[in-house]
């Protein structure tokens, strides 16, 4: 099984993905969303919406939302959350096999959620899909760790502690330094889980080049949400593509 089918994965890792900041922080992430792509109405595709805190905020603006993810328990958090908003809709599927040929006005694909797939031909795959999906003048917007800020960032463990909860992650590269190996250790009153998890991590111009090799003509890179330049001081990759 892979780690992102794993449902014990998302259940037991939850709390350390998505603590309330990050919810918090969703509304001002979409407005610099909107923002950055320069779309400001209509249909929206949230690729590996999670727990739909993205969705969330896209719908209540107005936006008619369709959120896809893999995992049924993030999409139960994603309908608790989007509970009353009639213009949001869930999918569960495998993000390969979602295609709506030119059906969106915007296609967004937050928190590192791309890469996953040990097959580099099922990553272009995807693009492809999002492309067909997007109607003719649509955006994509993608946000992710890119390996230019891991590196320039980069440490083998990382000790985060919660009241009486510690999660060590602890990184490394497979050789060339395509994928990212990643271990998650949770440790709670004496008991442990262990988690192993890999994904690609893309560069800048390696982003670029695949989704130019999809399709998209135009690209631009940036190094936030901010539309701050993809440099040395770059905190993210966020790619929007047309």
């Amino acid at each position: 099984m892979d780690w992102f089918t794993n449902e014990d994965f998302w259940k037991n890792m939850y709390d350390w993905l998505f603590p309330p900041a990050r919810f918090q922080s969703a509304k001002e992430e979409v407005e610099k969303i909107l923002v950055l792509s320069g779309v400001q109405k209509g249909n929206v595709l949230d690729l590996c919406c999670g727990p739909g805190r993205h969705a969330f905020e896209l719908a209540r603006l107005g936006f008619n939302v369709t959120g896809v993810d893999a995992s049924s328990f993030l999409l139960g958090k994603a309908r608790e959350l989007c509970s009353g908003l009639e213009n949001v809709e869930f999918v569960h599927t495998d993000m390969r096999d979602f295609v709506r040929p030119g059906c969106f006005d915007l296609v967004i694909n937050m928190f590192t959620s791309f890469g996953y797939f040990e097959d580099q031909e099922e990553n272009m795959k995807v693009l492809r899909n999002i492309k067909s999906s997007l109607k003719s003048d649509g955006k994509l917007l993608m946000e992710m760790a890119s390996k230019e800020v891991l590196l320039r960032n980069y440490k083998d463990s990382i000790v985060t502690e919660r009241s009486s909860k510690m999660l060590v992650e602890k990184h490394s590269f497979e050789p060339g330094m395509a994928r990212m190996k990643n271990q998650w250790i949770v440790l709670d009153a004496g008991s442990y889980r262990v988690y192993s998890l890999e994904h690609y991590v893309y560069s800048g111009q390696e982003l670029k080049m695949m989704l130019q090799m999809c399709g998209f003509t135009n690209v631009e890179l940036f190094g936030s949400l901010d539309g701050t330049p993809y440099d040395l001081n770059a905190r993210r990759l966020v790619a929007v593509a047309s």
